[in-house]
């Protein structure tokens, strides 16, 4: 009895010290990663003060959003998060298109738009004679390490950043890791012109070394022209945040790319609201929208559109038709890895909205119809069906 209690309590001592281990090194991480950004200065809280959404040292919604945490909805997400959708992720690694770098080169300029997925929310355009990328995300995680993230659905991407030519603009709509990623902005640094953020996202940028000449901080309904491009930045229904300690401390939005001859809306991320049909009536109609459809829970559905409802937002903003995006590269909710755009192209159907499905690398020109609506993601077999 006596030998059982002493390796007990060795076992304890074990467990313990583990523990403490596990506990040092993360609080090291989070103190010492550059993954998390920068702070905002207070000076800059002191400006941000001005804008009528930014209460209490935080921005704000102009729509209240509620995210349910009581014990029957912290219950239901922890069963959810152990029991997902069996086809949460595809079965097998994604192929994807490749671009040759010396087409990209000699595009023709004389396209409205020429716009390349590159999977989940990220964008390569030429638009207005310039070259943008929108979220750029070419990690293999959405997560400040990989141990906190699943592993992207494509192995490989439809290009690298180093393939890529000089860049005139990046645009970000919000700082969550799979819109703003670290090592991407890293590569991008020094082949950019301009880096069109909402505010507070620039502190992010200036820990990174982003020179200060290159960063444009916008607040919604702020514009500023590039050459030829209007660069509008909307609302969204959204949040913030990429430490335990800095939620809402910058903004999120939406962007409009306005050129003499075409229309683009970049939703970012957000649930449903009244914000939509205002960006239409000041600011649409849209040639193309680029809208949210995927990583969606009922439990936090003010912040990220159902399906049905992108169809209704895209119907709001005045858009002739969308790409779906948000979907199809990073398991962020529990549901099929499928289900956001096989329910938007079925309510796309239903309500007469031309839904454009690309496959990952391929590039969609607006002035050249057809477009692209193969259900490409069926050639992946699910585990079960359901």
């Amino acid at each position: 009895m006596r030998k059982a209690l002493k390796w007990f309590k060795r076992l304890v001592l074990i467990v313990f010290g583990l523990l403490a281990i596990v506990l040092l090194i993360g609080f090291v991480f989070l103190k010492t990663s550059p993954q998390f950004g920068g702070k905002v200065p207070e000076n800059q809280k002191l400006e941000f003060s001005k804008t009528g959404h930014f209460e209490s040292g935080v921005f704000v919604n102009f729509e209240e959003i509620q995210m349910e945490m009581d014990c029957h909805s912290i219950k239901a997400m922890i069963k959810e998060f152990f029991e997902p959708d069996p086809n949460v992720a595809p079965t097998k690694d994604i192929s994807v298109k490749k671009l040759d770098p010396s087409s990209i080169q000699d595009f023709p300029n004389d396209s409205l738009i020429n716009i390349t997925w590159l999977g989940h929310s990220s964008f390569f355009i030429q638009m207005a004679e310039l070259n943008i990328l929108l979220d750029p995300v070419f990690g293999q995680y959405a997560a400040p390490h990989p141990l906190l993230g699943r592993q992207r659905y494509n192995r490989e991407m439809p290009i690298t950043i180093e393939e890529l030519p000089e860049i005139d603009i990046v645009i970000i709509s919000h700082d969550h890791y799979d819109h703003l990623d670290y090592e991407s902005i890293l590569a991008l640094k020094n082949k950019t012109k301009h880096f069109f953020v909402p505010l507070g996202i620039g502190s992010h940028l200036r820990s990174w070394g982003i020179s200060e000449a290159k960063i444009h901080e916008k607040d919604w309904w702020q514009r500023e022209n590039v050459g030829d491009l209007e660069l509008i930045f909307a609302p969204s229904r959204h949040m913030s945040g990429r430490r335990l300690d800095d939620q809402y401390a910058t903004l999120w939005g939406s962007w409009v790319l306005k050129s003499s001859n075409s229309n683009l809306y970049f939703s970012g991320d957000g649930g449903y609201g009244s914000h939509f049909r205002k960006i239409g009536e000041e600011l649409g109609p849209f040639d193309i929208a680029l809208m949210e459809c995927g990583q969606y829970n009922e439990l936090w559905a003010d912040v990220h559109m159902m399906p049905e409802e992108t169809v209704q937002a895209s119907f709001d903003i005045r858009a002739d038709m969308i790409i779906p995006i948000h979907w199809g590269s990073f398991t962020l909710a529990t549901h099929s890895w499928t289900d956001p755009v096989e329910r938007v192209t079925a309510e796309g159907r239903k309500k007469g909205l031309p839904i454009v499905t690309p496959e990952i690398g391929q590039t969609v020109v607006i002035d050249k119809p057809p477009f692209p609506q193969k259900r490409w993601w069926e050639k992946y077999p699910k585990l079960t069906e359901g």
